[in-house]
């Protein structure tokens, strides 16, 4: 289970306070998949019905909030990971579970860059996020690796790195929804040709 950087007190919840942070998440899902990542916290916390000082003792900072309302998507590609760790091809499974981190990212406009921002940066907020992909990619390179599917050299860092560029790319081109599909190909190939000139 992945650990959300809000605030967890020491004692559960009242159950005002519950309700507050469940209205705050529904809320900034909402404002995120609307707006971006970019939206306006003092609209979520007025559409949730409460004061900023509210939003911000739940989630001190904006990756907090983010890193709390990405934890279901995040659960669902952690166990996606788990499925393809046992498929026959190891490096399509890796650039399927590629994928649908870049279809996750998609949902919501500049997830792509805070995720960048986050691989570089261990005191994100948004660290809890990057870390379980991390790891999980890892697992799926290792097998595809030494499958001889794909050379040593290549890092699950760099991969997550093209991954996030190729969902900030679709991103910016909203009319061409073929392109995130297409650069994954090219990546599939690539770490097939590159396989190939190792050996």
């Amino acid at each position: 289970m992945v650990t959300s950087t809000a605030r967890t007190p020491s004692r559960p919840m009242r159950a005002d306070a519950r309700r507050n942070y469940e209205r705050l998440l529904s809320e900034a899902r909402t404002a995120f998949a609307e707006h971006g990542t970019d939206a306006s916290l003092e609209d979520v916390a007025r559409r949730a019905g409460v004061g900023i000082g509210t939003l911000y003792r739940h989630f001190p900072s904006r990756h907090a909030l983010m890193n709390a309302v990405f934890q279901e998507a995040l659960e669902a590609l952690i166990c996606r990971s788990r499925e393809l760790a046992e498929a026959e091809q190891p490096c399509r499974a890796l650039v399927e579970w590629l994928g649908a981190i870049i279809t996750h990212a998609g949902e919501y406009r500049g997830l792509a860059q805070a995720l960048m921002s986050a691989s570089r940066d261990e005191s994100s907020a948004l660290s809890p996020c990057h870390v379980p992909l991390r790891e999980a990619g890892a697992v799926l390179l290792a097998r595809a690796q030494e499958s001889g599917a794909v050379r040593a050299g290549v890092s699950i860092d760099d991969l997550l790195q093209l991954t996030n560029a190729i969902a900030l790319a679709s991103e910016q081109s909203p009319d061409d929804p073929e392109l995130a599909g297409r650069l994954l190909a090219l990546t599939l190939q690539g770490l097939k040709g590159a396989a190939a000139e190792a050996g």
